[in-house]
């Protein structure tokens, strides 16, 4: 019944956008193809593995086109997140772990989804004092609006983390349960670390990761590891973001370039790298996880997610990005209409 439900509503949905679709495509015929052109403009990253930001002190007020979401989180709409909406907000039941430099306690748009929370650094806090983590957060909220959050706080507040320490927030998050871990973080392979990769997958989690931002095809970890989700950054043109990392190992892409979203303090800021990417991942992995069935019967959904994101994915005219560009709406609806793994 739950599925013959949200069966109902993709099929209304695709019948709305049919129309919208011809309805775009015969106004635009009669424009010029050159009616206008983008050029995306790129700021200098730092040349390590971490992510570029920018500060923003105060929330911004300018709406998209539909007014359904800010355009600053041109990701958001990039994915057609709002889209999705129509089919499923999220679950409360659907918890996802953001492992990473804390999430801030006092933020009035996260506080009240982060349901429990773990330090496993030598900060004497698990709050975000870093700013990394609590930026994730957001873009992974403003995705999946109904579901909540697990602060897994691993990385210092410095930015830095150890394999290990990372190993054991994994195990944490999974045994407390979370179903997404969302991982915005690149380091050495460790083989703890690989076990508890594996460990995460085979209790019915899925593991989103970064693909780092060396900008180059050489693998980062966790991302590498067969049972993550790798993710690879795109600007709005569909491009490779700036110092992305890509290869054959990379699975999906993601919106990575100028993605506004919180920071402490209630303030609100800019991040581009591939960390921001696989926070819109787990953002549509909460998505499918909540209306997602076990199709083949071997106790667990997370494949099944994880199929649907990247079956679902808009092919992108870039090597070493996977499957492409990630769509929520299609990857709720290809959830519905799968056919057993």
């Amino acid at each position: 019944m739950k599925k013959l439900k949200y069966l109902a509503i993709a099929l209304t949905l695709v019948e709305v956008t049919l129309v919208a679709t011809l309805a775009h495509d015969v106004f635009f015929a009669r424009e010029s193809a050159s009616a206008y052109s983008y050029s995306p403009a790129y700021y200098a990253a730092p040349a390590d593995n971490s992510d570029s930001s920018s500060y923003d002190p105060s929330p911004q007020t300018t709406y998209s086109l539909d007014d359904s979401y800010p355009a600053e989180r041109w990701g958001v709409n990039k994915i057609e997140a709002p889209q999705a909406w129509q089919i499923t907000r999220g679950d409360q039941s659907i918890i996802v772990a953001v492992l990473d430099t804390g999430i801030n306690k006092d933020n009035l748009d996260l506080a009240a989804r982060v349901v429990t929370e773990v330090n496993f650094t030598g900060s004497p806090t698990s709050d975000d004092l870093y700013g990394h983590g609590t930026h994730m957060a957001g873009t992974i909220a403003a995705i999946a609006p109904e579901c909540r959050l697990m602060n897994v706080k691993v990385a210092d507040d410095a930015g830095r983390c150890e394999p290990s320490v990372v190993a054991r927030g994994i195990i944490w998050a999974v045994d407390h349960g979370a179903k997404v871990i969302n991982i915005s973080l690149s380091m050495v392979a460790s083989s703890n670390l690989a076990e508890a990769i594996n460990y995460a997958w085979s209790q019915g989690a899925i593991l989103i990761a970064a693909a780092g931002n060396k900008g180059g095809s050489e693998p980062s970890y966790p991302a590498y590891y067969v049972n993550c989700l790798a993710v690879a950054g795109t600007n709005g043109n569909d491009s490779l973001a700036l110092l992305s990392s890509y290869g054959d190992w990379v699975d999906v892409a993601a919106p990575g370039f100028n993605i506004y979203s919180e920071l402490p303090q209630n303030h609100y800021g800019y991040k581009t790298g591939t960390s921001a990417a696989g926070a819109h991942v787990s953002g549509v992995a909460a998505l499918v996880f909540s209306i997602a069935e076990d199709g083949n019967g071997n106790g667990a959904v997370n494949d099944e997610v994880r199929w649907a994101i990247e079956n679902s994915c808009t092919p992108i005219s870039w090597d070493g990005v996977g499957q492409g560009l990630v769509n929520a709406f299609q990857a709720v609806t290809e959830t519905i209409f799968s056919p057993s793994l």
